[in-house]
Formats: structure tokens, sequence, C-alpha cells
């Protein structure tokens, strides 16, 4: 059989058609008029606009009962009569509800009360009075102004890396800091004089994260080559390797009062080791794409991972379950952050910078305006938060209010092309006084606050946003 074609036009025409018919026989025809309905919806409209004021209109009406009395005492009469019936009429159906048919069921015509009366003109002026100032004060939330941050400059250029910088970390002596690189090198500088002091090789791809030990002599790094590895830094070799992870390794992070550590690689898992057995205590399945951070703290959720399928999940670390999973952000998340002293943490990705509470993961805020691949986040003791972009660009803002007071870009290297300007990692110094950052024109940059400036010479340009919630 041949089917039969028809124009766009009168396809629709027809489907049109079939919906008119199909609704014409239930919604064409309209219920028949009710009086008493009706009655009854313009007595509840009138009881719900004007039922606070009613009974000024009855003082009104009986006091000109009482003046004009000596005119007309029948008069008086039918015209307080009628006041009654209307006050009635209006009264017999205060108190009830509405039912689907807009009328009450048959049978219950006698069954309501008479409501309470209205309070004397002077409380409810003052229940009015109370319930505006409760709405004001609901409505204007007060917002707090940023504290003022001196600005930030880079003050030096440390170079000697062939390859893109990927990692970095700062030892907790606050003495020296690693690096590591596409160049498949981990380095350890001199954080004081930025010179070079030792070179470890061992990985065969790159190294794309770091963590030092706070407790141990142990420098913890992972790579694209699927490899863990625990380095003595007394000996300045590797005494342990930790294997699972099915593909390349892009996140790690050390506990910091249990001896264990927890990565995350394109293989969509994070997973739990024994720092001394090298055992996989767990492997926290649920992502769907790339873990790309991972965080560790000792107050619950002990562990977070941040990935490409735009989620962050929060981790029951005895049981090895997911114990939150936050579905917030639009993009891939690349970079998480652990408040220090604040029972909070922060996510980045290219839509937004959020900040959360612990443990639930409650939504506090969004730090809106870095519009880049965020690749990673740092924060110091005086609630200083920076961004790294992947293009090269360094945002600042104040952590409780999410106010962005500086925006830097730092020049690629000499002899880099401007397609080089990355920013891969960020971190503070113990002392919070410093900024290092990973970059792709293969240095690593420090940044220090300006001693020179001060709020006279570079104000706080801040106004605050209407629709901003209160946050703290």
């Amino acid at each position: 059989m041949e089917v039969q074609k028809h124009s766009v036009h009168t396809l629709v025409f027809r489907s049109l058609k079939r919906t008119h018919d199909m609704f014409l026989a239930d919604q064409a025809n309209p219920p028949p008029p009710n009086e008493k309905s009706d009655t009854m919806k313009s007595m509840i409209k009138a009881r719900d606009e004007y039922g606070s004021v009613l009974h000024l209109v009855k003082n009104k009406k009986l006091n000109e009962v009482e003046e004009n009395s000596h005119v007309d005492h029948s008069k008086n009469e039918d015209s307080t009569l009628s006041h009654f019936e209307r006050r009635t009429s209006i009264n017999e159906f205060e108190g009830r509800e509405l039912y689907e048919t807009d009328a009450p069921p048959p049978g219950t015509e006698d069954i309501y009360q008479a409501p309470t009366p209205a309070p004397p003109p002077s409380q409810a002026l003052v229940l009015a009075g109370s319930q505006q100032q409760a709405l004001t004060m609901r409505r204007m939330p007060s917002i707090p102004k940023p504290k003022w941050h001196p600005p930030w400059k880079l003050y030096r250029v440390v170079s000697g890396h062939l390859g893109w910088v990927r990692c970095l970390a700062v030892e907790p002596g606050n003495e020296w800091f690693a690096t590591g690189s596409n160049d498949r090198i981990i380095k350890i500088w001199d954080l004081a004089s930025g010179k070079l002091k030792l070179s470890l090789t061992g990985h065969i791809s790159a190294v794309r994260g770091l963590a030092i030990s706070s407790r141990q002599p142990y420098l913890f790094s992972c790579g694209e080559d699927k490899q863990v590895k625990c380095w003595d830094l007394e000996y300045n070799k590797v005494i342990r390797h930790y294997h699972g992870h099915l593909s390349g390794v892009y996140a790690i992070a050390l506990h910091p009062t249990i001896d264990i550590l927890v990565t995350g690689g394109r293989d969509s898992t994070a997973r739990v080791w024994d720092m001394r057995t090298k055992a996989n205590i767990h492997s926290l399945t649920g992502h769907t794409n790339t873990v790309a951070s991972v965080q560790c703290q000792a107050t619950e959720p002990q562990v977070l991972t941040g990935s490409h399928d735009c989620t962050v999940r929060l981790w029951d670390l005895v049981a090895g379950k997911t114990r939150v999973t936050l579905t917030h952000h639009k993009k891939s998340i690349r970079a998480l952050l652990i408040h220090p002293r604040l029972n909070m943490f922060a996510s980045g990705a290219p839509d937004n910078i959020k900040q959360w509470r612990c443990p639930d993961g409650n939504f506090v805020q969004n730090l809106s305006g870095h519009s880049a691949i965020v690749n990673c986040l740092g924060i110091n003791s005086d609630n200083v938060l920076v961004s790294g972009g992947d293009n090269g660009t360094l945002y600042f803002w104040d952590w409780k209010t999410g106010y962005n007071f500086q925006r830097l870009q730092a020049p690629v290297q000499p002899g880099s092309i401007d397609s080089e300007a990355g920013i891969f990692a960020c971190t503070f110094d113990q002392s919070g006084s410093r900024l290092l950052s990973a970059e792709a024109d293969k240095t690593v940059k420090i940044f220090r606050e300006d001693d020179s400036a001060s709020e006279e010479t570079h104000p706080i340009n801040w106004k605050p946003e209407i629709l901003k919630r209160k946050r703290f």
C-alpha cells in the first residue's frame, strides 16, 4: 500500500483539528451558572481582601446610626437591619474552606460557626506594623562589605623544566617545594632562593600530581603512566608502588591524620591506599568520567572528588560509598579546595566557582566572573582565594563575600608564544605570603603582596548586588 504524502502545512492543520475535536466535547461546554456558587465566590473574595478592615466599616456605620437616630427611628432600624444582613452575609462564609466545586457539600449549610471577632483597631495596627517590619527585615538582608586585601604582584620566575609544569606542592617546613612536569621529571626547589636542589626521575610519562607527607619524609607522585609512587626523601628513591589504576592518574591527596592516600584518574575511579602495605582499601566508584581532583580532610566528609562528569561527590571513607552527590555545576570540575579553618570547601569549573558547607554539601554562594577553564584553586589564612585559568589568568577573591578584588595575567617566558599562557596548579606556601603557580610556559611563577599598596592607593571598587543572599 502506497503511503500518500502531504505537505507540512496539511499535517499541522490536521493535528490541530484532531486536538480541537478531542477537547471540544470536554472543555467547550461550560457548566450551567450557579447563583449560590457565584455568591460564595464574591463573599470569600470580600472576606479575603477586606476582612481586616470590616470592623472599621461596622464602627462607622454604627456612628452614623447614632447620629441619625433622632431624625428617623424607622430609617435607623432599616439601616441597622440592612447592615446586619450584609455583615451576616459576609460572616456566613468566613472560616470556610474552598471546595473543588466552589460550593459547599450538600447538607452542610448549617455546620459553620461564627468567626472569631476581629481585634480592636489599635491591636490590629500593632500586628500589621510588626508583620510589615518582619517582611522588611527579611527583604533587606545585611550584605557584608569585603575586607581589603593588598594586590599581588609577580616577583620571581623559576625555570628549568622542559615541559608543561603540571603540579606542585610545598613542604610542611616551608623550606622547599616540588614540581612535576610533562618532561617526566620531579624537581625540588629551594623556596627562598628559587634554586634547583634535586631532580627525581622514574616516571615514564607526565607527572600529574604531587603530595608531601607532614609526618614522614615521603613524597608521593602520580602520573599519566598509571603509576603512583612513594619517594623516600632520605634516600631520594622510590620505595613503594601502588598498582591498580587502569589509566592515567590525575590527582592525589594525603589524609591529614591517617596513613592513607587517595588518588583519582582517567578510569573514573578514586582509590584509597594504605600507605605502608600498598593495599587498595577502597575503590570509590560512581563517577562517569575522569576524576580530576581529590581532597582529604580529618572531619566528615573525609574524601571529596571532583570530576569531568560535572559532579562533586562526598564520600563515606569507612563504608567506601558516596555520601552526597552535588550536581549544581554544568561543566567539568577540575579543582577542589578545602578551607583551612572553616568547615567549608570550594569547587571550580568553567561556569562558576561554588562554595559549599560541610558535611552535607549545602550550597553557600557562587563566585562568578572567571570565564575560563579553572584548573586550580588556592587559599591562605587571610581568606584570599585564588583561581587559576587555562588561559593564564589568576583571579583573587575575598572568600567571605565572593568579591573579585584583582585579576592578573603574568607574561609568558621569553621565547614562548602567548598561547602557552596557562596555569595548571597553584598553591600558597605555608605562611600564606607567597603564591606559586605552575604554568604552561615551563616555569613556576611566585607572587607576593605589594607592600607599598594601601586602601587609599588601591581602594575597593565594590557595590552590593541587589539580589545577593546573606551568606553568613
